[in-house]
């Protein structure tokens, strides 16, 4: 995906002409944090209660779920959101699920993933972590969701407020450039470390 026209500083678009579908588009940046909170804390507890995870493991595997989505961050965020379309389809994919995004970026309501998307993917995760580390998923899957909470709660931030003056404000600044200035670099939002691993810092 190329920055081919200069971002709106203001304003939004519709995606869809039914006004059901295009509800589903829009999501208050609380919700994901609230239900993504309670699930992972309720994932935490049920764990402990069934002596799946111990206050030794907990830690460690809640941990390496949240390195692990900063990871899974990255890669859906260069990847996926910033595929190349080959037809129009893929166009229309592409500009819906991310450039609307990059044409609008201080929409608050497209800061997060529609909870119905976001709750299927994190179910799906779920299986998938359950089948490869059995009953410590526990602990690691409310890590992973702990780390998209933190991803929504920085990306909402850096599009919603002014940066601050602290060194918290190198994330804005990482953001910026990959929405002002290179599309093509800066893919992390939470953190520029992946970046720095797979060679995506944007030049000085």
């Amino acid at each position: 995906m190329e920055l081919q026209n200069k971002p709106h500083v203001k304003g939004t678009k519709a995606l869809f002409k039914n006004k059901f579908m295009e509800r589903l588009t829009r999501t208050h940046i609380a919700i994901p944090l609230v239900v993504f909170s309670v699930i992972s804390t309720g994932l935490l507890i049920y764990g402990f209660q069934q002596s799946y995870i111990t206050a030794v493991s907990a830690p460690l595997l809640f941990i390496g779920g949240l390195l692990a989505f900063t990871l899974v961050e990255y890669v859906m965020h260069r990847f996926v959101f910033h595929l190349n379309p080959k037809n129009e389809k893929q166009e229309k994919f592409a500009y819906t699920v991310h450039g609307v995004h990059h044409d609008y970026p201080k929409d608050k309501d497209r800061l997060a993933m529609p909870i119905p998307l976001s709750l299927a993917l994190s179910t799906a995760f779920f299986f998938f972590f359950k089948l490869i580390m059995g009953v410590n998923v526990f602990a690691f899957l409310p890590g992973f969701l702990m780390g998209y909470a933190a991803y929504l709660w920085v990306h909402y931030m850096v599009h919603a407020f002014q940066p601050p003056k602290n060194f918290w404000k190198v994330l804005w600044v990482h953001h910026g450039i990959h929405h002002y200035k290179d599309p093509g670099n800066a893919f992390g939002v939470s953190s520029p470390f992946w970046d720095l691993i797979f060679g995506t810092m944007p030049k000085k």
